[in-house]
């Protein structure tokens, strides 16, 4: 279990005050990806920071602090580093593809350097949804999933451990104030809900313009639109949804005319063979048209077995869900529905799992459509085509789905 007891160790050494020894923790920190809590001066038995932390998949661990004295720091720590003591580093931090800052960081330990955070780079660490770091030529991205509830749980819990002491440490998650709502959360909610602009990918099945995406890409979506790359965007309504197979019907207006669409394979795929995931991630970070990524199909079945999905080694990113997977034919074999949580597996194994995702079969996908009464086409897999190929026909029928959802339904996915 290497990797626990560096996250412990991680947690522990984070405090840019120079604290040798700390011991913790006290309470929890538990949001999202996120663990940590509170933790003390080993030496002194008095409160020294709260932190937390979560690994990523490029082998580097985040870690979030707030001392006692109210400073911020973000430390990047890997097993792997080899630093001096004392050695310096400017990390240059773009978040969300706008707002840039400079941070001056310290190797404080051999495996970690820990950067002070000042108020205005918290403030956008906090509602930003992506990190790219740089430091010479290391270029690292980091997905910043529910950074705006650790951050207040954080503050929380060095307001409480102040006031009341480690020993009355509890969930430091509870009774925090929710980050303040962006001006795009604020355009017309629901009565007693916030609501986001959220996104996914789906692909076009049949010339009357019915779409295959997941189910939780439009759950409790209002005001559906799709549009095909260099595309203006058309209204969609929802024909129909499966929760349980994660898949959901989509169909574009009457007026909307598609010569191009999707054939599904009529021929079940095999483990080992190749997979291309196309797709929309981080929907205005990246770039505006979809990205193409390549693999191999892992398995023939997904967590617990389960013989309804493919485990692919093809990267997928938020925004690929719903998203087509095909074969080197360039048929569809899969719906892309998500990636591994690393977290949680990594605090089970000890390990951080590399390239597991999964994609819903055809059989499931095929059963969904018949059951819809949707007039899609099979194909049996004839010759290769280049992956340029494959990327230039699906760009005709593989649409960006976006849609006005809640935060409640959100955290349902």
């Amino acid at each position: 279990m290497w990797l626990r007891s560096f996250i412990i160790a991680s947690l522990l050494q984070v405090v840019v005050a120079g604290v040798a020894n700390a011991a913790g923790p006290f309470g929890s920190v538990n949001v999202g990806n996120w663990i940590g809590g509170a933790f003390s001066n080993d030496q002194t038995g008095a409160f020294s920071h709260c932190a937390a932390t979560t690994p990523y998949a490029n082998g580097v661990i985040l870690v979030v602090s707030q001392n006692a004295a109210g400073t911020w720091s973000l430390a990047f720590a890997s097993p792997g580093y080899r630093f001096n003591k004392g050695e310096n580093a400017a990390i240059d931090v773009t978040f969300d593809g706008q707002e840039q800052a400079r941070l001056y960081a310290t190797a404080y330990q051999s495996n970690m350097l820990t950067a002070i955070m000042p108020l205005n780079v918290v403030r956008t660490f906090q509602k930003a949804s992506l990190m790219v770091a740089t430091a010479g030529r290391a270029v690292l991205n980091f997905d910043l999933t529910s950074t705006g509830p650790v951050i207040a749980a954080l503050a929380n819990c060095v307001s409480k451990v102040k006031a009341d002491g480690l020993d009355k440490a509890g969930d430091f998650t509870k009774g925090t104030a929710k980050p303040a709502a962006t001006a795009e959360k604020q355009a017309a909610p629901p009565a007693g809900k916030s609501a986001k602009s959220k996104s996914g990918t789906g692909f076009v099945v049949s010339a009357n313009g019915h779409v295959v995406t997941n189910h939780h890409v439009i759950d409790g979506c209002s005001d559906l639109k799709g549009n095909l790359t260099g595309e203006a965007a058309t209204a969609l309504r929802v024909v129909s949804s499966d929760a349980t197979n994660d898949l959901a019907l989509l169909q574009a207006p009457s007026t909307a005319t598609f010569k191009e669409f999707a054939r599904i394979r009529d021929r079940s795929i095999r483990s080992g063979d190749s997979v291309v995931a196309i797709g929309f991630p981080y929907r205005g970070l990246l770039s505006s048209d979809f990205t193409v990524t390549t693999g191999i199909v892992s398995s023939l079945s997904g967590m617990r077995n389960d013989s309804r999905f493919l485990q692919i080694s093809a990267p997928v990113q938020p925004g690929n869900s719903g998203g087509p997977l095909f074969d080197t034919a360039g048929q569809i074999v899969g719906v892309v529905t998500g990636k591994l949580d690393n977290l949680r597996i990594a605090v089970a194994t000890g390990n951080i799992p590399e390239n597991i995702n999964f994609a819903i079969k055809t059989g499931a996908l095929r059963d969904f459509l018949d059951n819809s009464v949707v007039p899609y086409q099979t194909a049996e897999p004839k010759g290769e085509l280049k992956t340029t190929d494959i990327a230039a026909n699906a760009r005709a029928y593989t649409m960006l789905i976006s849609c006005t959802g809640t935060e409640q339904a959100d955290a349902k996915r």
